[in-house]
């Protein structure tokens, strides 16, 4: 089977990312109906949710595409970039960084786990400074 046109290709990612992306937002409307919004809001435990469950059906998913390769780039496109891209971006970090260690490169998955945490976590810091300076 041929992969899909660049435009085929969007179109499975644009469906699957709202399709994701509304999930996300229902896990937090879940959350928040199902612990309260006190304890919702005194820890992320809907982003804590959403990060495990999308790592594993995240892993879920490159299993069976490693089983069953052959015409899966549709598949791939709307469930893994599309679907888990919208729910969460946490889990192509964690098949990444696998991939890394599974490779046998533990240096390159810690550098990169590493780097992606704390480069995000300042680059989010830096642009709160940049908003509250210029309010």
């Amino acid at each position: 089977m041929s992969p899909p046109s660049p435009l085929m290709a969007s179109l499975h990612v644009a469906l699957g990312g709202a399709i994701g992306a509304v999930l996300r937002y229902q896990v937090g409307r879940w959350m928040t109906a199902l612990l309260g919004p006190s304890a919702v809001a005194a820890f992320p435990w809907a982003t804590l949710f959403v990060n495990i469950a999308g790592s594993l059906a995240m892993g879920l998913l490159a299993g069976w595409l490693a089983r069953h390769g052959d015409g899966g780039e549709p598949v791939r496109l709307l469930l893994g970039v599309g679907v888990l891209g919208g729910f969460t971006t946490f889990s192509a970090f964690s098949l990444e960084l696998m991939l890394l260690i599974e490779r046998g490169q533990p240096g390159q998955a810690f550098v990169y786990g590493a780097v992606s945490v704390l480069a995000g976590l300042s680059a989010l810091y830096i642009g709160l400074i940049v908003m509250r300076l210029t309010a």
